[in-house]
């Protein structure tokens, strides 16, 4: 049986910059990817993953099998000024690596985020999908997340137009 577990990142350290790096490529490959269509040259992504923990309104959590990054999640903190959205968290760049599902990392990282949401005294996490995405939408969906909103031109991809659904979960 696989050890899974998830954490909130603050550092790389091993391997774990060139795991989330080879996470995200194959996840982008499989469709799956949070705003890639290709997967970018390999240092523009070191440097998106190495800025993510440069940005203090963000916080960044993976999943992992066996200690390899196989999956990650952002929660990013309202500007401060918004202060009438200041309990709103919102969730961003969810993936799952196709080798890596299928071990419950989905619903364990979003559990995370929604913990961490609640600790830090936030009331309602938002996040926008692909309507593509069908399996991170059922992962959605299953924890309470609720459907909101449509943009019926979210995305591009292959030419086409690909709608956009809006979710919210007061937590």
């Amino acid at each position: 049986m696989a050890d899974t577990q998830v954490q909130r990142l603050t550092d790389y350290a091993g391997n774990d910059l060139a795991d989330l790096c080879d996470a995200a490529d194959a996840a982008i490959l499989d469709g799956g990817g949070f705003g890639w269509l290709r997967p970018p040259p390999r240092d523009l992504m070191e440097a998106y993953w190495r800025g993510v923990l440069l940005i203090p309104e963000r916080t960044l959590i993976v999943g992992r099998i066996d200690r390899v990054i196989g999956g990650s999640v952002q929660l990013s903190r309202p500007p401060r000024t918004a202060e009438a959205r200041a309990h709103v968290l919102n969730l961003s760049t969810f993936f799952v690596s196709p080798w890596a599902r299928g071990h419950g990392l989905s619903a364990m990282m979003l559990e995370a985020c929604e913990d961490h949401a609640r600790r830090e005294g936030y009331t309602v996490i938002t996040l926008d999908v692909r309507a593509s995405q069908e399996r991170a939408i059922q992962v959605f969906e299953a924890r309470g997340y609720v459907r909101w909103g449509v943009m019926p031109r979210y995305s591009r991809v292959g030419g086409e137009y690909v709608a956009g659904y809006y979710y919210a979960k007061d937590i």
